[in-house]
């Protein structure tokens, strides 16, 4: 494995430490603290247990790296446009605003997210942001639907954000470590999560 691989994951799994270390405050404070600790817990484990969202959280990251022209503000504009957007999405599921089509839009999320990855297509910061946030409000739909009656959910959507930015910083530090070191790699992963996209569309067809 690259050199510089191999630090952008070691670094990954380093900054993943506090996230989990601080599941267990609560054994040392009181048990509400333990309770926020667990519900937070729970929020951050939530956008792992699906590999759609998780494919396109880690592919939105790989292609901020992979077509930024500079380092700043570029690396930030898609990741915090899906950030933000899936925060909106899922607090207009949370509330049971409807709109069509939530499931294929995911899947065509994830085939478009791919193609750029592939493709490490060019476009300005902010249309970056729109169009990854855009596919963001469906996927913050079916999690706000998921968790819609739950009375904890507030601290459950913390935790899946502070996750999302995760999986996005993730993604950009594997982007930056094989952009200037691998051509093959990064295409191979847009590929896979293209027809990941592709097949949850036929499978929905």
């Amino acid at each position: 494995m690259h050199a510089k691989l191999k630090s952008a994951l070691f670094l990954i799994a380093a900054s993943a430490l506090p996230l989990w270390a601080s599941a267990h405050i609560g054994h040392e404070t009181s048990e509400l603290v333990h309770s926020h600790a667990h519900t937070l817990l729970s929020g951050f484990i939530h956008p792992l247990t699906g590999l759609d969202h998780l494919a396109a959280m880690v592919a939105v990251g790989l292609w901020s790296a992979l077509a930024a022209r500079r380092a700043w503000p570029d690396l930030l504009w898609a990741p915090l446009g899906f950030a933000a957007m899936l925060l909106v999405g899922t607090l207009l599921g949370l509330q049971g605003v409807q709109l069509p089509g939530v499931e294929p839009m995911i899947a065509a999320s994830l085939l478009v997210i791919g193609l750029l990855v592939l493709t490490r297509w060019r476009v300005p910061g902010i249309a970056a942001a729109a169009l990854v946030g855009m596919f963001a409000v469906f996927h913050g739909l079916a999690h706000g639907y998921e968790l819609a009656g739950d009375a904890h959910a507030l601290p459950v959507v913390a935790g899946m954000l502070s996750a999302t930015l995760g999986l996005h910083a993730a993604g950009v530090a594997v982007g930056w470590a094989l952009r200037q070191s691998s051509v093959w790699l990064p295409r191979l992963a847009g590929a896979g999560v293209a027809l990941f996209g592709l097949a949850l569309l036929g499978r929905l067809a």
